[in-house]
């Protein structure tokens, strides 16, 4: 009999259990991984609250798609030298057989939406499965605590791929949450001229000087630089970013839309767009070759996600920590649950 492990279920929206039973045994090409730190995004908030797109969440389900751990077990047909690693894993449970995963780009995996945490049981629990194709391993000292973050890090990795940043180029953080804090970070390693960042939390901005930003501006302050930045990284998903940020933009300059809008977001001026010549990326998620870029990036110390950590629960303690989330404090940033 394999040892009881805990798990987080969420059954409904609003309810959540503490469930334990033994723990779970990788299949063919799966691993076993015991979770170190998990992080709750606000995406973990709109689940439990019940506001997440019914075709993104499958109920009952076990949330937790960020987080780090080492390999415990693996299933048949995977290298048995991974147990005893550290590692991260991407979320999306993509084919990797569609024309779109093919050429690269699992994000745009065309065979349905499949992710753990929310479709699949995720990390909020003792242990995790997951194939083992999907894992990035790290070095045997990382930080797994600081990497339970590379999750939201390969999603701005993605962003700052699509942006295709220059040295010399100047450039503007829309949203100071993780994701832009963890961009501006990625951002600064291609020495550009200055890195503006935009939020209207006075607390926020400021730390955005810490992590490498240039300037820091309330979004009443930003109107004297629209028009200025060759690339304009948006982060926040607010009702209006997605409009800023191509103000934000210089004529024939670059915008890429990570946040995630809500229906009712103001839509980008079609003339606006025409007329400045603007290029306009979206993300949604990461595919492998973020990760990979992120990884690298966190193993190179040119990323280090560890200061945007303010809070850390235990399992025990979920329905606190998920209360953060989201509830607009100043002085929450990103929240751990650690089993």
């Amino acid at each position: 009999m394999s040892a009881l492990s805990r798990s987080l279920v969420v059954d409904r929206p609003g309810s959540h259990r503490l469930v334990r039973e033994p723990a779970p045994e990788p299949g063919p090409g799966e691993v076993r991984v015991r979770v170190a730190a998990a992080g709750i995004c606000m995406s973990d908030r709109e689940l439990y609250d019940g506001h997440r797109d019914a075709a993104h969440v499958r109920y009952p389900v076990v949330p937790g798609h960020e987080w780090a751990g080492t390999v415990e077990a693996v299933g048949a047909g995977v290298d048995a030298g991974l147990v005893g690693r550290s590692t991260v894993a991407e979320g999306f449970r993509a084919c990797g057989t569609c024309e779109r995963c093919r050429c690269g780009e699992t994000s745009l995996c065309t065979a349905g939406y499949d992710e753990t945490g929310f479709t699949r049981p995720g990390a909020f629990a003792d242990h995790v499965v997951v194939p083992a194709r999907l894992l990035h391993p790290l070095a045997d000292d990382a930080d797994l605590r600081a990497a339970a973050l590379l999750e939201p890090a390969a999603v701005t990795a993605a962003a700052v791929r699509a942006g295709a940043p220059e040295p010399g180029e100047r450039v503007a953080v829309l949203g100071a949450g993780t994701l832009g804090l963890l961009a501006v970070q990625l951002l600064t390693a291609f020495s550009p001229a200055g890195i503006t960042v935009i939020d209207p939390r006075k607390e926020r901005v400021a730390a955005a000087l810490g992590f490498g930003a240039d300037e820091a501006l309330l979004p009443e302050e930003a109107r004297q630089v629209r028009g200025r930045h060759d690339l304009v990284v948006e982060t926040a998903g607010a009702p209006s970013t997605a409009a800023e940020a191509c103000l934000l933009a210089r004529r024939g300059g670059r915008v890429v839309l990570t946040g995630m809008f809500t229906p009712g977001a103001v839509g980008i001026d079609p003339v606006h767009l025409s007329l400045s010549q603007l290029t306009v990326r979206s993300v949604f998620g990461a595919s492998s070759a973020a990760w990979s870029y992120a990884v690298r990036a966190f193993t190179a110390g040119l990323l280090a996600p560890a200061p945007l950590i303010t809070h850390t629960f235990p399992l025990e303690r979920f329905a606190d920590a998920v209360a953060l989330v989201g509830a607009g404090g100043p002085e929450t940033g990103k929240v751990l649950l650690r089993p």
